[in-house]
């Protein structure tokens, strides 16, 4: 396993983050059938940690909270706490009721309680913003993030999908109140979406901000022939909006894949995820919900693709207007949530 800084700080993490979103409790929240309970989930943890991994992302909104509360108790049978850089992410709402979501103040210092309760831990490593909050001022949000470095119940932050100039205002509140900054962006990238690479990209790599993207294999569409199907390809809601735009274009990018796969004699998935690390992405946060899934993302790490495969790759590539990037409060999402 390869580690390296995040962002600019001191932070060492591995090269690839385990993705939490699927354990935790299919009674919970809106993923579908696809979530694993928590013995099912045991192995995924324990092989990522014996892998190497040692950087795990969840959110206070994944099964409405059962994800963390399982990556909370499982984490601790086989690493130390000192070991592991464990993120967590806020915004999305908890239950419809004023105030239960968002990046106001308030909101900010329950959900990080909440979350660390949750977790059974004194401070995450990193404490995300989900999404960009229209609803309340940048500055709130920048403070409030502050002091829940300072107070040491986070020690970074880091942001997830919104528009580069949300996030360099973000920044630059931060840096002339003397607050703490984002270290990170968990964005959507990947080779069927690809419009992070316009602007937020490059914001990130001029500040020095890592990325750690979510959804890296296209919410598995990468992963498998074009008319293959999955019971989260076919559950997943918010999955199925994110590739409708241009199909065709897409289908020829996925056949690419498995070309260049069956030539290298590995999996989809690898190549995949090797485009990536060919991009200098930092960490891509994978999912692992069956046998081979980790196994496949640590290949990828020493799979070097040529120039002419990553033309390839990218060849068929057709701009999209953006899609996971919603600047929207939580009090106007249309998700169906259940209490936690």
């Amino acid at each position: 396993m390869e580690y390296v800084n995040l962002g600019p700080s001191g932070l060492k993490v591995s090269r690839l983050c385990l993705g939490c979103m699927s354990y935790g409790d299919t009674s919970k929240g809106w993923h579908g059938d696809w979530v694993l309970s928590e013995d099912e989930s045991r192995p995924f943890i324990r092989e990522a940690v014996e892998a190497g991994i040692n950087f795990f992302d969840t959110a206070n909104m994944y099964s409405m909270g059962a994800s963390e509360e399982v990556v909370g108790k499982l984490l601790p049978e086989f690493a130390k706490r000192d070991e592991i850089v464990l993120a967590t992410k806020a915004f999305l709402p908890w239950r419809q009721a004023p105030n239960a979501g968002g990046l106001s103040r308030k909101s900010l210092m329950q959900a990080i309680d909440d979350s660390l309760a949750r977790l059974n831990m004194d401070y995450v490593d990193l404490f995300q913003i989900h999404r960009w909050d229209d609803h309340t001022p940048i500055e709130e949000t920048m403070e409030a993030l502050h002091d829940i470095v300072k107070v040491g119940k986070a020690r970074y932050i880091g942001a997830s999908s919104m528009a580069a100039w949300q996030f360099a205002k973000a920044q630059e509140v931060a840096r002339v109140n003397g607050w703490t900054r984002f270290i990170s962006m968990q964005n959507h990238v990947n080779l069927l979406y690809r419009e992070e690479e316009r602007e937020m990209i490059p914001l990130c790599r001029d500040q020095g901000v890592s990325l750690i993207p979510w959804s890296p294999l296209a919410r598995g569409k990468l992963a498998r022939a074009w008319d293959e199907s999955t019971v989260r390809s076919e559950t997943d809601g918010f999955g199925k909006m994110l590739y409708t735009q241009t199909p065709e274009a897409d289908r020829k990018i996925v056949e690419a894949v498995g070309e260049i796969a069956e030539a290298r004699g590995t999996s989809r998935a690898t190549v995949a995820l090797a485009w990536h690390f060919a991009k200098g992405i930092t960490a891509p946060i994978i999912g692992a919900t069956k046998d081979g899934h980790i196994a496949a993302a640590v290949e990828a790490m020493t799979l070097d693709l040529s120039e002419d495969e990553v033309a390839r790759l990218e060849g068929p590539y057709v701009p999209k207007m953006p899609v996971g990037v919603a600047s929207t409060a939580p009090r106007d999402w249309s998700l169906t949530l259940k209490d936690g």
